[in-house]
C-alpha cells in the first residue's frame, strides 16, 4: 500500500493526515486535546531518575502542571527556524540544537500516526509559510532546519508544500479542468495572522511547486494569544493587583505593580517565570505596603504563583473568548484556588479591547491585495482558517471587503493538514 503523511506543523497546533492510495485521512493524534484532530506545538522537558523525559501536546501541559513547571515549558518553537541567533538551547545542563528539538516533537507525531495506520511511514509533505523570512537566507535556513529535522524524526523523503495553498485546495479541487481563479487565504495563527493570495486552478495532475502562483503574501504579529491577554487584562488581572497603588516607602506618592510583573501575569505560560524568591519577596513587600483594602488582591498574585494555577485561569478566560463567537456575552468563571471569579464580558466590551489589532489586521489585508496589484473585486474566493477566523469582528473585515457568497470558512485546525495529505499523493504515485 502507498502511503505518505501531510503533516501542518503549525506555531501553535499542529496536526496530521495519511494519503493511502489516494485516499484521505485525518489522524487523532492527541486524544488528551480539546480541539478535535489538533495536537498542540509545545514541548516540556523533565529531568529525573530514569534521564530526561520528553512530552508533548497536551501531555506536555499537563505534566508541566503536575510538576509545578519544575522542568523546561516551550512553545511557539516554529517561530525561532528562520533565527541564525537561535541555533540551540540549554535544557538541563546539555545544549540542544533547534533542529534536534523539533524532531522530538515531529518524531513523535510519526509514531503515533504510524501507531494508527499499522505500519511504518517515511514519507511526509510538510506544510511551510510562503515566506519565513523576508530574507531569502534566513528563509532558506528555516526550510533547511525544518527539512533535517524531519530526517532525524525518520522521515526518509521530506517535501514542501506552501500552507496557504494546501488550504485552498478543497476549492481548487471544485474548479472545472483548466479553470483558473484568484483566492485569498486568511490562516489565522496563535501568534500570528498570515494572508495569501493565490491562482488556484485544477491540472491534470497536481503540481508541488506553486510558487508561480502565489502573487503576494503578508502578515502581522497579531493572533489568538493576543486576543486572550486582552481579555485577560481587562477583566481578569484586576482580581490579581493589576489598580493596586502601593505606598513610597521614600515619601507619600504612590507606585502602581511593577510592569514586568503584570505583563508576565497577561500570559499563562509566563506566570511561573515569577516564581523566583526575589519576585515572590518583592511581592510580598507590596502587599504591606498596599491598603488593607487591597491586600487580598496581592494575595490572589501570591497564590497563582505559588499554587501554578495560571493554565487554569487561562483556560476560563479562552472558553468566555469562544464563547463570544457564538453569543453577545459570556462569563469567566473561576471558583478555585481560595478565589472566586463570575466577571460577565460582553462581545462589544471585547470587540473593543481588539479593536486596534483588528484595524491592524484589516490594514494588512488591503497592503496585500494591493501587493498583488488587484482591485478587491478580483478576487474569485476568499478562505478563511484558524481559530481566531470566528471572531465576529474578524469576519466582519472580510465581509465589509468582499461578497459574502464568495468567503468560506474552512476547517479552523485541520484544513492545511488536509491539503497536505492531498499533495502526499505525489510520493505515493
Amino acid at each position: 500500500m502507498a502511503t505518505a503523511f501531510g503533516l501542518d506543523f503549525g506555531t501553535s497546533n499542529s496536526s496530521l493526515s495519511v494519503n493511502r492510495d489516494g485516499a484521505v485521512e485525518l489522524l487523532d493524534i492527541d486524544r488528551n486535546s480539546p480541539i478535535p484532530l489538533a495536537l498542540k506545538s509545545v514541548l516540556y522537558f523533565l529531568e529525573g531518575p530514569q534521564g530526561l523525559k520528553t512530552y508533548i501536546g497536551y501531555e506536555a501541559v499537563n505534566q508541566y502542571i503536575a510538576t509545578e513547571a519544575a522542568g523546561r515549558y516551550m512553545q511557539s518553537i516554529k517561530t525561532f527556524l528562520p533565527d541564525p541567533l537561535f541555533s540551540k538551547t540549554l535544557i538541563f545542563n546539555r545544549f540542544y540544537p533547534l533542529e534536534e528539538l523539533i524532531s522530538f516533537f515531529l518524531k513523535t507525531i510519526k509514531k503515533r500516526g504510524e501507531a494508527l495506520v499499522g505500519g511504518a511511514v517515511d514519507r511526509v509533505v510538510l506544510g511551510r509559510p510562503v515566506v519565513f523570512s523576508e530574507e531569502s537566507a534566513n528563509d532558506r535556513l528555516a526550510e533547511k532546519r525544518l527539512a533535517r529535522a524531519a530526517e532525524l524524526a525518520g522521515f526518509k523523503e521530506v517535501l514542501f508544500q506552501a500552507e496557504p495553498v494546501a488550504a485552498a485546495l478543497s476549492f481548487e479541487n471544485s474548479l472545472s479542468a483548466g479553470e483558473e481563479k484568484l483566492v485569498l487565504v486568511g490562516d489565522f495563527g496563535a501568534g500570528t495572522s498570515d494572508f495569501t493570495i493565490l491562482k488556484a486552478r485544477k491540472d491534470e495532475r497536481r503540481r508541488l511547486d506553486r510558487s508561480a502562483d502565489i502573487l503576494a503574501a503578508g502578515g502581522v504579529y497579531i493572533g489568538g494569544d493576543v486576543f486572550d491577554a486582552a481579555l485577560m487584562w481587562e477583566k481578569v488581572c484586576k482580581y490579581y493587583g493589576r489598580d493596586v497603588q502601593t505606598r513610597s516607602l521614600m515619601n507619600d506618592s504612590r507606585l502602581p505593580m511593577p510592569s514586568d510583573i503584570m505583563n508576565k501575569l497577561k500570559q499563562w505560560n509566563l506566570i511561573p517565570l515569577l516564581r523566583t524568591k526575589e519576585t515572590l519577596h518583592s511581592i510580598s513587600n507590596y502587599k504591606y505596603l498596599t491598603d488593607p483594602e487591597e491586600r487580598h488582591l496581592i494575595e490572589n498574585l501570591e497564590n497563582l504563583i505559588k499554587d501554578n494555577y495560571g493554565y487554569t485561569l487561562f483556560q476560563s478566560v479562552e472558553r468566555a473568548k469562544c464563547g463570544l463567537s457564538d453569543a453577545d456575552a459570556a462569563r469567566i468563571r473561576l471558583d478555585n484556588y481560595a478565589i472566586a471569579i463570575d466577571e460577565p464580558v460582553t462581545r462589544a466590551e471585547f470587540e473593543a479591547y481588539i479593536a486596534r489589532e483588528v484595524a491592524k489586521i484589516d490594514g494588512c489585508v488591503a497592503s496585500v491585495i494591493a501587493k498583488a496589484g488587484l482591485l478587491t473585486g478580483a478576487i474569485d474566493a476568499v478562505f478563511l482558517t484558524g481559530g481566531s477566523s470566528y471572531i465576529p469582528m474578524i469576519q466582519k473585515v472580510f465581509a465589509d471587503r468582499f461578497d459574502r457568497a464568495i468567503i468560506r470558512q474552512s476547517d479552523a485546525f485541520t484544513s492545511v493538514a488536509y491539503g497536505l495529505g492531498l499533495y502526499a499523493d505525489i510520493l505515493t504515485r
